[in-house]
């Protein structure tokens, strides 16, 4: 089993109607969305797809699901975001089962593993499952960083195969690079770093606000690859203000309300979570509104399917 680690990976939202129940209605739309812009892989069931507030029995039928929407068109990557490894256990084994074609995994939940406990959590998933891995590495809001060294030790297994950078420090893809070569394929996974984490190197891009500009974030992304860095900068600082909504505590509710904003979601968040109110509720949208009646016109050819492979070989 494999996937090409390049390219755009939408982290998308799990969409909720009014009654607190999954909206696939609204979700398939999203994918669509994604799926035409040029997205090579759908991430579903991380920090903003709220896997913390989903119960086993729905992340299966979101897996279900987005495995039959995407009908082979893009990687259906699932996270693994547990508190224990027995958890992180079945959760590899339900993605097998009902369709997965990788894994994304987080450092255990909670505890703060010290570093041969973070080992032997990623190695005793990655020996249980043929499934190709990405390792999260996101010491900035989950406290354990996967150091190189780590990595070193990570690299006897042959399907850990990619890391989500979101360490916050651009220099450590180069880091990556000089110590493993191409040995582990490298996503920036924090949007306001993307451009700069791939002219450094970067793969691929772990994105959050693709869920609402999907064809903006892809455009990115082919221009930079394809060396236009001047077209792919304009487009990147019209984007940076909508960017920043990725790096706050509040991004699920700030990127539920972009989606809204561009026709492709809505804002039904679980509990605790809550809508945005008042004058935050406003500031956000001016951020978003601001950014939708400046939309940029993308460059032929830097976005869709048919680009996508151009830059990736990905088809």
């Amino acid at each position: 089993m494999s996937v090409i680690w390049k390219g755009v990976f939408p982290a998308v939202t799990t969409k909720f109607n009014d009654n607190d129940e999954m909206d696939f209605e609204a979700f398939d739309k999203n994918i669509e969305a994604q799926l035409e812009a040029g997205a090579k892989g759908i991430i579903i069931g991380g920090s903003l797809g709220e896997a913390s507030v989903l119960t086993d029995a729905e992340k299966i039928a979101l897996l279900k699901q987005t495995v039959k929407t995407v009908n082979k068109r893009a990687y259906v990557i699932l996270n693994i975001a547990e508190q224990t490894t027995k958890a992180a256990l079945l959760c590899a084994e339900n993605a097998l089962k009902y369709g997965a074609d990788g894994l994304m995994m987080l450092p255990p939940l909670r505890y703060l593993a010290d570093k041969h406990e973070t080992l032997e959590y990623f190695a005793t998933v990655a020996k249980s499952t043929p499934l190709p891995i990405m390792i999260y590495n996101n010491p900035y809001d989950y406290k354990i960083e996967v150091t190189l060294d780590m990595f070193e030790e990570l690299s006897k297994y042959e399907n850990i195969q990619a890391v989500k950078e979101s360490t916050r420090d651009v220099s450590n893809v180069t880091r990556m690079i000089n110590r493993f070569g191409d040995r582990f394929k490298l996503l920036c996974g924090v949007d306001t770093l993307a451009l700069e984490s791939i002219f450094m190197g970067c793969d691929g891009w772990v994105a959050g606000l693709v869920d609402a500009f999907p064809r903006e974030t892809v455009a990115i992304f082919n221009l930079a690859k394809q060396g236009r860095n001047e077209e792919a900068l304009k487009i990147y600082r019209w984007f940076l203000p909508v960017l920043e909504l990725d790096i706050h505590p509040k991004l699920v509710q700030y990127i539920k309300l972009a989606e809204k904003q561009t026709g492709l979601g809505t804002e039904n968040v679980r509990a605790p979570r809550l809508a945005l109110v008042g004058e935050e509720r406003a500031r956000i949208l001016s951020i978003i509104d601001k950014a939708i009646a400046n939309r940029p016109e993308l460059p032929a050819g830097s976005w869709g399917i048919e680009a996508e492979v151009a830059v990736t070989g990905v088809n």
